[in-house]
């Protein structure tokens, strides 16, 4: 009991510290995650007017609400099993990416258009086992690759969030041949002792 009690202080008091968690409460942003987009796109100018862009993973919204306010008049699809706050151009499709009828249903909004960017948060449910949570990590950065190449357009971008582990150089590797640059990044806002990473890659070559 101690040892929890004293794990829990110790959560709090890094949530107390953090310059991010403090933001989100001063600035009425939906989530920390506001702050990772946000320096992604401000360093490598992924998000313009008029776009259409695949978000995964998008509950709470803190990447919709971003994306909301940059994107006027365009298209933004946010796919989560959780509620998403969406905001104007936003559909919001409430499934798991991967079930058919959550392809079906991105199928109709695009309506033949083809994306500018495709943008994944998506993270596993963590089980507690390592190695369990690793490929499952992988797996929904295979989904992400798979939506791209399937709907992204020439040219087009892709963020994908990552964890450090087994399987990442390769699937890494395979990211890098499909697009003119790749990246692997940490933005100041992912929590310094997280393995998250993000893959930054633009450039996408026709398959």
């Amino acid at each position: 009991m101690g040892k929890k009690s004293s794990s829990s202080g110790r959560w709090l008091d890094r949530q107390r510290r953090d310059p991010y968690v403090k933001r989100v409460h001063e600035e009425g942003t939906v989530s920390r995650a506001h702050y990772k987009l946000e320096q992604l796109d401000r360093k490598y100018r992924l998000v313009a007017p008029r776009q259409a862009v695949l978000e995964l993973g998008a509950a709470p919204g803190g990447w919709t609400r971003y994306l909301a306010e940059r994107i006027p008049g365009g298209l933004i699809i946010a796919v989560d099993p959780l509620p998403v706050a969406g905001g104007p151009g936003v559909q919001v499709v409430v499934g798991e990416f991967g079930e058919e009828w959550v392809d079906v249903r991105i199928e109709e909004l695009l309506a033949g258009k083809k994306l500018d960017l495709v943008l994944s948060d998506m993270a596993p449910n963590l089980s507690g086992i390592r190695a369990a949570d690793q490929a499952t990590s992988i797996h929904l950065a295979d989904l992400t690759l798979d939506a791209a190449g399937r709907w992204l357009k020439p040219k087009g971008s892709l963020v994908v969030k990552v964890f450090h582990g087994e399987g990442l150089d390769a699937w890494f590797a395979e990211t890098k041949r499909k697009f003119e640059i790749t990246r692997m990044v940490k933005p100041d806002a992912s929590r310094r002792e997280s393995r998250e990473a993000y893959v930054v890659a633009t450039g996408w070559r026709r398959e």
